[in-house]
């Protein structure tokens, strides 16, 4: 369900969908410019695509695992598209308001319907993410044919499964094992040391999905090159995060409530601006086995967009920090009071948990509680994989391609591929079947 200044409607994915709800909403002008934009990216999709993530590796390996192993597909999927085609998937790279601005679209609720899908996608509007990676959602989401799927037993079985799979090939996953440093011997990355004082020591590498400034704070300063750590200090970050999480009966909730609900109270001031845009996640809808039975569990957030600064320093035990709790979650509360309708009643909530910056960053260990990096395509670009020390790597949201699900686990797959020999890797696209 979308919640915009225009009107509500059920955004359903499809090309033909949308566009109802959008002459409904928008107008003709605006259905003929979303066709416009569609007919233009839609061909890019095979471009975008025809390259797996889980073939990209670190090193010249990747000629013989990407290159000569997907030429065909690469070469037919340019055949495809035509000289003109072929031409704009060099645009692939580029920020994808530049593909929005050469097909002259001017309807203010298209460019303001991409900017919310690029920036909850990657954090930024479109003229900060790169076409490839809109470009290749936009495939999921607007072909003939497509659907969403959502996991059983709710997001937390996609994390079990991924466990599984690991300690099915000998791995070990170790909770409660805060890493207190990265311990750097002879000038290679060899363990990390734990808050209990506990040396863990690497076979081959450590990987740090921890943010770049996070895994900067955990390396001795004196290992680490100045350029390295002024390039990170110089990295602009994202905001952070309000978050309201509650258990309610659902008695009086709409039989049909739908799983997913965006907010957005005033175009005007913008996607990425702050107590502007609210999501919400209502799990139980689909996970019955989520909530006890007759209940809901309700998440929702700020998407990154609320600032770090107005809660620096504050105690978290302080009534001003309490006060501002109050205050800065009221956007959340009118949100979810108009997406759940009159049946819902915030003092009959029997789970009520606000989040904010501070509890980003104490219980993720994010610097600042931050999104991740704030690199805007067309600007800068993602950092790779390794880094300056041998035997360290980096993956998340801090390395390329960027910020986002679908890009942080191609990022853990680029890394993990680099790992391993590029027979092994062949080995393993055999097996899967790419």
């Amino acid at each position: 369900m979308v919640y915009v200044p225009e009107g509500e409607f059920l955004s359903r994915i499809g090309p033909t969908e949308f566009l109802k709800d959008l002459e409904k909403h928008a107008g003709l002008d605006a259905v003929h410019e979303w066709k416009k934009l569609l007919d233009a990216v839609l061909p890019l999709s095979a471009a975008a695509m025809a390259l797996p993530p889980i073939s990209i590796r670190g090193d010249l390996g990747i000629l013989s695992t990407a290159a000569a192993r997907y030429a065909p597909s690469l070469f037919k999927s340019f055949i495809q598209m035509g000289p003109q085609g072929a031409l704009g998937a060099t645009k692939l790279l580029r920020p994808f308001s530049e593909i929005v601005d050469s097909l002259e679209l001017k309807d203010p609720f298209v460019r303001n319907w991409v900017d919310l899908l690029c920036f909850l996608l990657a954090g930024v509007k479109s003229d900060g993410t790169l076409s490839a990676e809109i470009v290749y959602m936009f495939a999921e989401w607007y072909k003939p044919g497509c659907s969403l799927e959502y996991p059983l037993h709710g997001s937390g079985a996609v994390v079990d499964a991924l466990v599984r799979g690991m300690q099915k090939f000998g791995g070990r996953l170790a909770l409660s094992s805060h890493v207190e440093e990265i311990v750097v011997e002879n000038g290679r990355a060899t363990g990390v040391r734990l808050m209990n004082g506990q040396f863990v020591r690497a076979k081959s590498a450590v990987v740090s999905n921890a943010s770049m400034w996070d895994t900067l704070s955990l390396l001795p300063r004196d290992v680490v090159p100045n350029s390295y750590q002024d390039r990170i200090k110089a990295t602009p970050q994202c905001e952070s995060f309000m978050h309201l999480h509650l258990g309610f009966d659902a008695k009086n909730i709409p039989d049909d409530l739908g799983i997913h609900h965006i907010v957005v109270n005033d175009w005007k001031r913008g996607v990425d601006a702050d107590q502007n845009v609210v999501l919400i996640s209502v799990p139980s809808v689909f996970g019955k086995d989520l909530a006890p039975e007759g209940k809901h569990v309700l998440h929702a957030y700020t998407p990154g967009t609320e600032p770090f600064g107005i809660w620096e320093g504050l105690d978290r035990r302080s009534a001003e920090y309490k006060n501002l709790k109050t205050e800065r979650s009221e956007v959340m509360w009118k949100a979810v009071e108009r997406a759940l309708g009159p049946g819902f009643r915030r003092e009959d909530c029997e789970v009520k948990l606000v989040g904010t910056p501070l509890t980003h960053k104490r219980f993720l260990r994010r610097n600042r509680g931050t999104y991740g990096p704030a690199i805007k395509a067309g600007e800068a670009t993602f950092p790779g994989h390794s880094t300056p020390i041998p035997q360290l790597f980096c993956c998340g949201d801090s390395t390329f391609p960027g910020i986002g699900v679908p890009a942080v686990a191609a990022s853990g797959a680029i890394v993990a591929n680099s790992l391993v020999s590029v027979s092994q890797h062949n080995d393993l696209l055999d097996a899967v079947g790419i």
